[in-house]
């Protein structure tokens, strides 16, 4: 009987340590609003890497979760396109980094909107994929790197949107970004 007590209590012990150190790593998510169709949608839950960023900074292209400036208590899903210090620049439906074309092949339809702006330091420029129905950096805030919760990394829900989030190689004039890492980085902490 003692042994059978001790290795329920371990096993529970065991169980109760790995529910606590994933939710120290991993988060759930659940994406509201159709601000970055197609890439995922209303809906659609996703799973975030909360550590990531304590090993390396975020870049260009992840898709993240973050707190916006103004609302701390909310969770918005956007893609990384700016990085500090850079300049940004929206015209011609186009979205121009330090004067680089940016391609953008995720987008759901390309933005109706001028915009031009310096990135200040620790900070990001965020869009959502559906560029035109989005509450982000467009509308004249930057993101404050504390405020980013992590970067979302695995769809879980609905099954046939499951998968990674965000494997999108994005181009600077027509060559890869040297911030991008290759898609086996994506799984990396």
């Amino acid at each position: 009987m003692r042994v059978f007590l001790r290795d329920t209590v371990t096993t529970i012990l065991i169980a109760v340590i790995i529910v606590f150190g994933l939710q120290a790593v991993v988060q759930k998510f659940v994406v509201l609003g159709t601000s970055m169709n197609f890439t995922l949608r209303d809906g659609q839950h996703v799973l975030a890497n909360k550590v990531v960023y304590k090993f390396h900074e975020p870049e260009r292209g992840d898709v993240i979760i973050f707190h916006p400036p103004d609302n701390q208590k909310d969770d918005y899903v956007k893609r990384i396109i700016g990085l500090p210090g850079e300049s940004i620049e929206i015209k011609d439906r186009e979205v121009y980094i330090n004067g680089s074309k940016l391609s953008e092949p995720y987008i759901k339809d390309p933005p109706e909107y001028t915009l031009k702006r310096q990135i200040p330091e620790n900070e990001y420029f965020v869009l959502g994929d559906n560029r035109n129905n989005s509450s982000d950096s467009h509308n004249g805030w930057t993101l404050p790197r504390q405020n980013i919760v992590g970067k979302a990394w695995l769809s879980i829900w609905p099954p046939d949107k499951w998968g990674l989030v965000g494997l999108h190689y994005l181009l600077i004039d027509d060559t890869i970004a040297d911030n991008m890492r290759i898609a086996s980085d994506f799984f990396t902490v």
